[in-house]
């Protein structure tokens, strides 16, 4: 049986796509996932399997729209086993994440597009925005006393920007600390 992280892109955000978690983990037990559970109501899965993570994510993308009212051009689905998110978080620049009352830090996962196309949309801020690629992300950080003038919200209106999904740092550390657990059960 194998552990995934499933992120779930343009799911309760901005009052769009709403997806009762309570809903979103019934749906997934119905279609044969176990140990289904879900933190804060961004679109955040931990599951088990025992189909590879392709396959997982084929099915969590067909069975979405059929349970719930989507806007499904904007949903997409990313499954990553807990040596993948590993990697993100111990491949990290040094010292990202490490000062969250003065920095904002997020990781961007990046869907069907590589870390040089996704880059390529960011127009850092000097002094407010630093950007670095990854091996299937970006990660960010936003000065916080200025992340008003951040350039982030740039990248999101690009084309580019329905291959990713953002989640914040400390969500990030947050699932790998729930897939250390759930490899316990």
């Amino acid at each position: 049986m194998n552990t995934y992280v499933v992120l779930i892109r343009g799911i309760n955000v901005g009052g769009k796509n709403i997806v009762p978690m309570l809903g979103l983990r019934q749906c997934l037990l119905e279609q044969g996932f176990t140990n289904v559970s879900t933190y804060i109501a961004s679109g955040n899965v931990i599951l088990k399997s025992d189909q590879p993570a392709d396959a997982v994510k084929d099915q969590i993308e067909m069975v979405l729209p059929k349970n719930f009212k989507l806007d499904d051009g904007f949903i997409k689905v990313l499954v990553l086993t807990h040596d993948q998110l590993r990697a993100v978080v111990n491949h990290r620049p040094e010292g990202f994440g490490d000062q969250p009352e003065k920095y904002h830090s997020d990781a961007i996962f990046l869907m069907d597009i590589d870390s040089a196309q996704a880059m390529s949309v960011f127009d850092p801020r000097e002094g407010v925005d630093t950007v670095w690629p990854g091996d299937g992300v970006i990660y960010s950080q936003r000065l916080s006393s200025l992340r008003t003038k951040s350039r982030l919200s740039k990248a999101m209106g690009t084309p580019a920007y329905k291959s990713m999904t953002i989640r914040n740092w400390n969500t990030v550390t947050k699932l790998m600390e729930i897939l250390g657990q759930m490899d316990e059960i």
